[in-house]
């Protein structure tokens, strides 16, 4: 097996020690790993800074620097200056075929379930995301309805499964569109587990690992696939709202996402659940 290849399964298998090592012998930062972080941050860990301070190490294969620099860590700099809750990349460095951050460990829990007073500091923190990204660089996030998305928003697995799940794959390849048109900031994976409050205060919104250029409305519409209960029916209420295209587009996609997901990671028969809800819409 090649140098990259055995960088690559390590930071597969969420070496963290390995990790702080490489970072120590590529940008002379020595970090202590602490342990794992919990809940949605896959991939992540809790690290201890020589002054003290205590910080969460991160790392994604497949990845550029530069690549990065120019789409999620650009656009969090972009809401940062806004003063919107996203955590300080406070180092990044590449790491063979991958790349390691050292992000601001943010205050605050995650959040459990959303409530009213929650749902509207999120409107309040989504209307900042609207045209920051005028004029940028950051290139526009794919939709992936006709092909593959890489790892994730397969099309196959629908295909293959049932009848039903076939023929919302054909809707979903219907929508022909590539991209989102907008200059908003976009973070992609808003869901529950990526906000903190404490108290009832939203304080963060972290994992901005996908984000891009294109139409806030896309968070809200991942925001409705990650709750249930009485705040959906409020969330499909402002949903109603979105412009057509941006709804129809953006629900398509998450339908894609979460019924293909369903089908290989969930237990059998959750994906139904999945299945119904993108069928509210698409």
């Amino acid at each position: 097996m090649s140098d990259q290849g055995r960088e690559w399964q390590r930071v597969q298998r969420l070496d963290a020690e390995w990790a702080a090592g490489e970072i120590d012998r590529l940008a002379g930062v020595k970090l202590v790993v602490e342990g794992p972080c919990g809940g949605g941050e896959v991939g992540a860990a809790f690290v201890r800074w020589e002054d003290g301070h205590r910080s969460v190490l991160k790392w994604r294969p497949g990845t550029r620097l530069e690549d990065l620099e120019r789409g999620p860590l650009a656009v969090v700099d972009v809401l940062r200056a806004a003063g919107y809750p996203a955590p300080r990349t406070e180092l990044a460095v590449q790491v063979g075929t991958a790349v390691v951050t050292v992000q601001e460990l943010m205050p605050g829990a995650t959040v459990e379930q959303l409530t009213d007073e929650l749902l509207d500091q999120v409107l309040d923190l989504n209307a900042l995301q609207a045209g920051r990204l005028a004029g940028s660089t950051v290139p526009s996030l794919p939709l992936y309805l006709q092909a593959d998305g890489p790892g994730f928003c397969l099309h196959e697995p629908l295909r293959q499964r049932d009848a039903r799940t076939a023929a919302l794959e054909g809707r979903i390849a219907a929508v022909e569109l590539e991209t989102l048109a907008g200059d908003d900031a976009v973070h992609v994976d808003f869901h529950p587990g990526n906000l903190l409050h404490t108290n009832g205060k939203l304080t963060g919104v972290i994992d901005w690992d996908g984000a891009g250029r294109g139409h806030r409305g896309f968070d809200l519409v991942t925001l409705r696939f990650g709750v249930r209960g009485p705040i959906s029916k409020r969330l499909d209420q402002i949903l109603d709202e979105l412009p057509y295209d941006v709804l129809r587009a953006a629900w398509a996609h998450m339908s894609l996402r979460m019924v293909d997901w369903a089908i290989r990671h969930f237990p059998a028969g959750e994906a139904d659940y999945w299945v119904d809800l993108a069928g509210q819409r698409i």
